[in-house]
């Protein structure tokens, strides 16, 4: 059977991309992993949709796709870089959508079993990097020197206690262990885990319980005050972005945000309503293939934005959407609304909150990561798009499992029902 194979064979690409794609993407310095990943699971979706009879592609994909052939269009109908730039930009930024629709089309289910041994995995690999935090608590350097980055160890601990979780039953075990993994990634001292850090506690400790999944005062205020938490955690590195940028009081690389920040509004407002276009302004490729952008607002002298020395031009995500303006806005907040939609949707007839929140924790972290660092194009937003899209197939069948039982039910009640002749 298809289905079957693609469950074995995505399982199998899933640790891999866990492994290499993740874990130990910079360590070993294999910078092709998420690429080769993307490639297999692309085959692997384009073998099951040959596979099936319908050809029956999900209507958001198709939309997805038709919105970013429309801005490759108007990219080179407004020559924002040259064509070569534009279609490697045009990967890199559908590599995300590509890794959440494909797994949402291919339908792959691990097994117990399977889940079981993932379990396991995640932690082994989790206990071998603990020490690298411990000993990070009281040396500032260790970590960066162990893992080449801070945000390395971070994105890795996130990835293996996620994954944790979404192989785990559930249970308050399950939760005080994710929670346990979670906490050595303070040890990076990154503002953005801290900030995280403190949305998943609120989520799996309040918002992980089923009766307490609903729209309601109380819960708008509990949401509100996390917002605060996470201003307040990561207060410091939010007025060195936003705040200290304008008096240039900061470190040269932290001015190259403040400036990336800075020009996307004067973007947006000349670039209206479709921005400036592929590989024109904040992404790899328009550094890459330098962009005249840099030079007509002013930030080529910048250091770390010049052509020379491009090391921060994809520093961060959110100012890469001047790229595709309010139009491209729109869009990227409308994925997030279809996603957070579909899985409540499949929540509310399945009443089970293990998948929303784990589609909770995975869009906040996304969110939050995006801030100052463009995570979502990244590797380690490659293999969270992957889990989005297994959370949201698991909710799908457990949405078909209940109808099904349903279905049985009434079926039942039919044979028992007394005759009126």
């Amino acid at each position: 059977m298809i289905q079957d194979f693609i469950n074995k064979q995505f399982y199998y690409l899933y640790i891999f991309t866990l492994l290499f794609g993740v874990v130990l993407y910079d360590l070993i310095g294999f910078k092709s992993a998420d690429e080769i990943c993307a490639l297999l699971l692309l085959i692997m979706f384009l073998f099951s949709v040959y596979k099936s009879k319908d050809w029956d592609f999900n209507k958001a994909f198709l939309f997805t796709i038709g919105v970013f052939f429309f801005y490759t269009y108007y990219s080179i109908y407004i020559g924002s870089n040259s064509l070569k730039a534009i279609i490697t930009d045009l990967i890199i930024q559908m590599k995300p959508y590509l890794a959440f629709f494909a797994i949402y089309q291919l339908k792959p289910v691990f097994n117990k079993n399977q889940k079981k041994i993932l379990q396991y995995l995640c932690l082994f690999i989790w206990f071998v990097l603990l020490p690298v935090g411990l000993i990070g608590f009281f040396d500032d350097l260790f970590i960066g020197k162990v893992m080449k980055h801070p945000t390395y160890y971070a994105a890795s601990i996130v990835a293996l206690s996620t994954t944790y979780l979404f192989c785990s039953n559930y249970t308050l075990k399950d939760k005080i262990i994710f929670l346990l993994m979670m906490s050595i990634g303070i040890a990076s001292g990154r503002a953005k885990f801290y900030g995280f850090f403190t949305l998943a506690v609120v989520i799996i400790l309040y918002f992980g319980k089923t009766s307490n999944i609903k729209l309601n005062f109380k819960n708008i205020f509990i949401f509100l005050c996390t917002l605060a938490g996470i201003f307040f955690v990561a207060w410091d590195k939010i007025q060195l972005y936003f705040v200290y940028g304008l008096t240039g009081e900061v470190e040269e690389d932290l001015i190259a945000r403040y400036a990336l920040y800075s020009t996307s509004i004067e973007i947006f407002k000349d670039y209206m309503p479709f921005g400036s276009g592929l590989a024109s302004f904040a992404t790899h490729a328009s550094g890459a293939f330098y962009s005249d952008i840099y030079i007509k607002y002013g930030i080529s002298n910048v250091w770390g934005l010049s052509k020379s020395g491009w090391e921060f031009i994809a520093d961060t995500y959110y100012p890469s959407l001047a790229q595709f303006g309010l139009a491209g806005v729109f869009f990227y907040i409308l994925f997030w609304i279809y996603i957070l939609k579909k899985a409540f949707i499949y929540f509310l007839k399945s009443k089970n909150a293990k998948y929303i929140t784990i589609a909770l924790l995975i869009t906040g972290f996304i969110a939050i990561e995006n801030v100052a660092d463009a995570t979502i194009t990244s590797n380690r937003g490659f293999f969270m798009m992957i889990l989005l899209g297994l959370t949201v197939v698991e909710l799908r069948y457990l949405e078909l499992q209940e109808k099904k039982s349903d279905n049985n039910e009434i079926e039942k009640n039919k044979q028992i029902e007394p005759s009126n002749e």
